[in-house]
């Protein structure tokens, strides 16, 4: 058998056998190296089953791989523990001391900066390859951006769809005639539905033993593992998104931006954490979808909302991330300093929304999109909280989340934190919009009807203290014109009385001492 040639090193969210760094790969020549550093797991405090979930998958993964013939150089965290990918390396080099190393470029900027010195630091030719699973090339949203003074999704969704084909009429014309069908998908949940529960999978041999090492190995984690039902393997995530297709997905475009007290999932797909490791690729995520659709399985609405989210929204965020550079995320437009409050890490808020998003965020490491962004991320907007605690906290407790794909959704969607560069206008709401989309107000002590008093939403306050208080940098935005106008014509006395009932409410919660609610069950 010949001596190793060349070391292809693959990061955790590559678990793709078609990676650009293994296409080539040859069983006889090459040596795959894979690694859990310390780092890695602990930089921000991981929910437990994020961490449970990427361990598994890449075990699992790598025991895939050496079944077609490679040998795999694993540092596992437990048996052979390393500190950081390139500590990893340096031990591979020493049994395998080979002159090239074969990577596809890593998702984010930090481990980027980590592997650019590789060759440097060890004398060797280092091919860092794209990451061609996403539909786009960087260059293409390099294209996109080039001479436009705002960067919004639907234009590069838009162009996707017509490189892509799908969902397109031979003629060239979106299906449907139109282009997007979101206002079909904003109703809310009627009382007499109840979605069906996603698929889970029952924990095997490798996946129990990280569930039983996890919260002693890693103490200053966040959230439960007890539930843990996540696929970690391709074979089970592609039939999480069989069932998501026959079973959830008809339903998914009406009920989309739902929240509801009776399921933590409503008819969401919960795939993104799959396609963000590579278990599932998002061009046959988008096809499967499509296809219910040609085949009269699922609405247009349906089948469109899904794939905007992925070759629409996913595809957006990552060219965004890369194309603002690695100093994103560390200004602050509204100049927000409040501390993260405590009840982020164990849901004790009575507001029922916050109770809710939060403890099942917690508990599962999954919340839907609407719940992360109008109920939590208004919520951190409106209360002028730091955008470096808020986006860490985001980065730790979603099970999906990697900072390509956090860090614009978090401190640019949600947050507003870039000033604009992301979004048009801030999504900044009362307490309304969540009794509009929700049944969260209905057991909620707090009434989303009223402004001011012991009982009256602090959404509401909140909102208008914002708007209030950022009047100079949002004042002109023409998004913002009526909420202005109608502050504008609230009496004084009025006006006084939100401010001081919102100031209340955030000194109140920078004491510690909001009122605190009761538990809730499990997701799974």
């Amino acid at each position: 058998m010949p001596a190793c040639k060349t070391i292809r090193f693959v990061l955790g969210d590559q678990l793709s056998t078609t990676l650009s760094s293994l296409r080539d790969a040859n069983p006889a020549q090459d040596v795959i190296v894979m690694a859990e550093p310390r780092d890695e797991a602990t930089y921000v405090p991981h929910h437990r089953q994020k961490i449970v979930f990427i361990l598994s998958a890449m075990r699992h993964f790598a025991q895939d791989l050496r079944e077609k013939g490679f040998e795999v150089c694993y540092f596992d965290y437990q048996t052979h523990p390393t500190s950081s990918f390139t500590d990893a390396l340096k031990l591979a080099l020493k049994h395998h001391p080979v002159k090239q190393v074969i990577i596809t470029e890593p998702g984010e900027w930090r481990i980027l900066g980590e592997v650019a010195k590789w060759a440097r630091t060890f004398d060797i030719t280092l091919d860092v390859r794209a990451d061609d699973r996403f539909f786009a090339p960087l260059s293409a949203f390099a294209e996109f951006a080039e001479n436009r003074k705002e960067l919004r999704m639907e234009y590069f969704y838009r162009q996707l769809r017509r490189t892509t084909g799908i969902l397109m009429e031979q003629d060239g014309k979106p299906v449907g005639d139109q282009w997007n069908f979101d206002h079909d998908n904003r109703k809310r949940l009627p009382d007499d539905k109840r979605p069906p529960s996603p698929l889970t999978f029952k924990p095997d041999a490798i996946t129990q033993t990280l569930l039983e090492h996890v919260a002693q190995d890693f103490p200053n984690a966040c959230g439960k593992h007890e539930g843990f039902g996540w696929a970690v393997t391709r074979q089970d995530a592609l039939k999480a998104l069989d069932h998501f297709i026959e079973h959830r997905l008809p339903l998914f475009g009406d009920y989309q931006d739902a929240m509801t007290v009776k399921s933590s999932t409503v008819y969401h797909a919960l795939l993104s954490g799959y396609i963000n490791v590579g278990l599932l690729l998002p061009d046959e995520v988008c096809r499967a979808a499509e296809d219910a659709y040609r085949n009269g399985k699922v609405p247009i609405n349906a089948a469109e909302g899904f794939i905007r989210q992925i070759l629409g929204w996913r595809e957006y965020v990552r060219g965004l991330y890369w194309h603002m550079g690695r100093d994103y995320g560390k200004s602050s437009y509204f100049d927000a300093r409040r501390p993260l409050p405590a009840f982020f890490w164990n849901g004790d808020i009575a507001m029922n929304c916050l109770h809710h998003a939060i403890t099942e965020t917690l508990d599962n490491a999954y919340a839907h999109h609407i719940q992360r962004l109008m109920v939590i991320g208004n919520f951190s907007l409106l209360s002028g909280l730091d955008p470096k605690e808020v986006c860490e906290w985001y980065l730790a407790v979603y099970i999906d989340a990697f900072e390509w794909v956090e860090l614009p959704n978090t401190f640019g969607m949600a947050l507003y934190a870039d000033g604009g560069k992301m979004a048009s206008k801030p999504y900044a709401a009362s307490g309304k919009y969540i009794n509009r989309m929700s049944d969260y107000c209905t057991a909620c002590q707090y009434s989303p009807n009223k402004n001011t008093g012991s009982d009256a939403c602090p959404f509401n306050a909140l909102y208008w203290h914002f708007l209030d208080r950022n009047v100079d940098k949002l004042g002109k935005n023409p998004r913002l014109a009526m909420p202005y106008r109608n502050w504008s014509r609230m009496n004084g006395n009025s006006k006084t009385a939100l401010i001081q009932q919102a100031e209340s409410f955030l000194k109140q919660m920078d004491c510690g001492k909001t009122p605190k609610p009761s538990r809730q069950g499990s997701l799974w």
